[in-house]
């Protein structure tokens, strides 16, 4: 027959492997933990032995409630109740708890035993529960109200359906001419890669005949400047073409530099046109006003309105030709504005002018994409640009922050 030790034993065997199982003393650091224990809270038995047991304490739970349990205990009471806790890992788990004061012969405390069941699925469950009750009690709730809503607006589009049917086919006009936008995008893009991919031999070659041609030249004699020129503008004309290439790429990397390097690049490079059209530039500049982005794709911007502005010179007698740049560093942005004398747009078609393929130049001369492409590069840098009529030209704005936005970076 087997003695009263062994079946203990036994029971106890039981208890612990189909419960999770731990002990503390009266002062609640803990003296034992099974497997189990271990399993579900994610801590070793190294780290659990003599630790305090609110080791697996869930913030959640008001300290009220713990109050309640010790009192309860320490007057050699058990203690039942689901407790959320939390696991090594931070995660959450709930137990359905039973905490037992263990007495000695003199009928004090010696230690408490708790057995607790893992009731997680259950709580979730219940919460999703009650969750999906709320839901459908506030449903319930709002049904009249929302109905008689539903019925207004039945009403309301039977009244106005013929000018409803019309908003639509508007606006189903408007989704084909931006599908048609994006189409057109795209076959650019594909363009811009083989142009850039057809453009760069050339500009090599054309690099080393300048060069050829520097070392046949005395050091002093006037070709050496129009060496410098020519290299820097085919240097502009190549980085142009990169970054046309990658204008679409949201990997490339922004910098910050002073807008008034991207200006002068401009200038560099469209120098002779300015002087052989005898247009004078007239500068008001904070050459330490910097920005984040892409110096090239400014440069561009640039060089896109002193051609639009040197081809609206061209339709106007006038004399004195002059653009007058400004750059200046606010609180928060970099504004820019470059103004000319050179008639002003016609109202008709102002609010046109950054649409893509709009052009009032003949189609040799315009494609349309300049301003679209210079609002594109400007809203990549989280700016603006906008136009208006002064006294007898155009002025351009453009507004940069100089604080990149973190939530709009590189769409």
């Amino acid at each position: 027959m087997i003695n009263l030790s062994v079946k203990l034993k036994q029971y106890q065997d039981a208890i612990d492997k189909s419960n999770i199982v731990s002990k503390t003393d009266i002062e609640g650091y803990i003296t034992f933990v099974n497997d189990e224990f271990c399993k579900i809270s994610g801590y070793s038995r190294e780290e659990l032995i003599g630790k305090p047991h609110n080791i697996v304490r869930h913030p959640d739970v008001p300290s009220e409630n713990f109050k309640i349990l010790w009192k309860t205990i320490l007057a050699k009471k058990v203690h039942k109740g689901i407790v959320k806790n939390r696991a090594k890992d931070g995660s959450s788990f709930y137990l359905n708890t039973t905490i037992i004061p263990i007495l000695d012969e003199n009928g004090d405390i010696e230690e408490f035993v708790a057995i607790r069941h893992n009731v997680t699925e259950v709580v979730l469950l219940n919460e999703r529960l009650l969750k999906t009750q709320n839901e459908l009690k506030e449903l319930n709730a709002s049904l009249e109200q929302k109905v008689a809503e539903q019925t207004k607006k039945l009403i309301d589009l039977n009244k106005n359906l013929e000018q409803r049917v019309l908003q639509e086919v508007v606006k189903n006009e408007e989704k084909t001419r931006l599908m048609f936008q994006q189409s057109r995008l795209a076959n650019m893009g594909e363009m811009l890669a083989n142009i850039a991919h057809q453009w760069r031999q050339p500009l090599n070659e054309l690099s080393i005949d300048l060069f050829r041609l520097k070392q046949s030249c005395e050091p002093n004699s006037e070709f050496m400047e129009i060496y410098d020129h020519s290299k820097s503008v085919i240097k502009g004309m190549s980085n142009t073409i990169e970054d046309f290439r990658n204008f679409f790429n949201s990997n490339t990397q922004k910098e910050n530099f002073p807008v008034y390097e991207a200006l002068n690049n401009a200038i560099i490079m469209l120098q002779r046109t300015l002087e052989k059209e005898d247009i004078k530039l007239d500068f008001n500049c904070d050459k330490e006003a910097s920005v984040s982005g892409y110096k090239n794709e400014l440069t561009q911007v640039f060089v896109n309105l002193f051609t639009n502005t040197r081809d609206a010179f061209r339709d106007v007698n006038i004399t004195n030709k002059v653009i007058k740049i400004s750059i200046k560093k606010l609180k928060d942005n970099v504004k820019i504005k470059i103004c000319d004398n050179a008639g002003g747009i016609k109202e008709d078609v102002k609010d046109k002018i950054f649409e893509p393929y709009f052009t009032t130049k003949h189609p040799s001369v315009g494609t349309g994409l300049g301003l679209y492409m210079n609002k594109k590069i400007i809203e990549k840098l989280n700016g603006d640009i906008s136009v208006k009529n002064v006294k007898g030209g155009t002025c351009f704005e453009i507004n940069i922050p100089t604080k990149e936005d973190k939530g709009n970076q590189d769409e």
